[in-house]
């Protein structure tokens, strides 16, 4: 257990993998709902598929003030791009453009989404501490509407996103637009995430106090950082 020292003002959290999850992998996501545009493909191949070209893709992140109807065609684009990846070499996939469409957009609801089951005590116990809380998060605008179908956003005082301010984590600029919406210094805040890379490295190179979130143990041994398998291990 640790307690919040009484120096930190903000704590801030990644969103998929530490809020949030999908309900099932993405590769059986997709496969069911290619099924419904009369494509079949294996969930085991997507997933794999997803995985290797996700990493290759470019951040997700566009220049800060791009006007919302550009971010959108953006966003939606880069997100288009990774998935016809996913598709590609699998057979001929006729109504693709139209699944895109429909993933994309059932995407931005409850459907695929779980909250995490240790998310609204450790939230509401750090904001009974007078906490401010937020999120930092590698993704586009649809979270702000997965926030609000999961019922969580009414914990948040600030979502950053990347594909907004620019920049994706581990980018130091993310957290430190973060830190600057809130008028803190780094030392003041901490910020909760499950990648060492994005999270922890980016977190510590902005000065920021990381917090490893290890729900499955991967890293019981030499985490570079505090680590915790729950967010109710956030408070005493």
């Amino acid at each position: 257990m640790m307690s919040v020292g009484s120096d930190i003002k903000v704590v801030f959290f990644d969103a998929v993998g530490t809020l949030i999850e999908t309900r099932d992998s993405v590769g059986e996501i997709y496969s069911r709902v290619a099924r419904e545009f009369g494509f079949e493909a294996e969930p085991q191949v997507l997933q794999q598929k997803f995985a290797h070209s996700f990493r290759r893709q470019p951040p997700l992140a566009f220049p800060a003030g791009t006007p919302d109807a550009l971010l959108s065609e953006l966003e939606k684009s880069w997100w288009r791009n990774l998935v016809k990846e996913v598709f590609a070499g699998l057979g001929s996939f006729p109504r693709f453009e139209e699944f895109f469409d429909e993933i994309f957009e059932r995407f931005r609801g409850r459907e695929f989404w779980s909250v995490y089951d240790d998310l609204a005590s450790a939230l509401m116990e750090l904001r009974r501490q007078r906490l401010t809380l937020g999120v930092i998060s590698n993704f586009d605008s649809r979270l702000f509407d997965v926030l609000q179908a999961c019922g969580i956003d009414r914990f948040f005082d600030s979502v950053h996103i990347s594909t907004r301010v620019g920049a994706a984590k581990p980018d130091p600029a993310i957290f430190q637009a973060a830190l600057n919406y809130h008028a803190v210094e780094a030392r003041q805040a901490w910020h909760v995430g499950d990648s060492l890379r994005e999270d922890v490295e980016g977190a510590m190179a902005a000065g920021i106090n990381a917090i490893l979130l290890d729900r499955d143990n991967h890293f019981a041994e030499n985490a570079p950082a505090p680590r915790i398998t729950s967010l109710n291990q956030l408070v005493t």
